[in-house]
């Protein structure tokens, strides 16, 4: 039966996508909803999904995801808003505005609130990579 009234399944969280109006419910709920990770403690569910999620999100230079290119250093989850540090391959990247935004959606898609992306000015190298090698040469 194809019950057109239901909400489509997140892939990632295993929940329905939240309907247009949630984002602006959930800006109002408590401070205490979803408690930011202290520092240098391990991290929560939230992040891994996160990261999970940003395995989908492509380099499209490179076609290595962000996670494997070691591009997203950062993930807070704040009370409102998801934040993202994330770096470029290379300065003035011309696809920085389609990566930005697909983290955003990908980010969206598992914790279920505005996510702001910032771009961090380091340089990138591939010993920042978790596993260098997916680049087909060693270093």
């Amino acid at each position: 039966m194809n019950d057109d009234s239901k909400q489509p399944i997140n892939p990632h969280t295993g929940q329905p996508y939240p309907d247009e109006a949630a984002p602006a419910a959930q800006q109002q709920a408590p401070a205490a909803a979803t408690p930011a990770p202290a520092t240098g403690a391990a991290p929560s569910q939230q992040e891994m999904a996160i990261r999970a999620a940003l395995e989908t999100v492509m380099d499209p230079e490179i076609n290595l995801s962000v996670i494997d290119l070691g591009l997203i250093r950062t993930v807070e989850i704040e009370s409102g808003v998801t934040k993202i540090g994330m770096m470029l391959t290379t300065p003035f990247c011309p696809y920085a505005p389609q990566m930005v935004e697909e983290v955003k959606v990908a980010t969206q898609s598992v914790v279920p609130q505005p996510c702001e992306v910032d771009l961090l000015p380091d340089p990138w190298s591939p010993e920042l990579m978790p596993d260098p090698g997916l680049l087909g040469y060693s270093f």
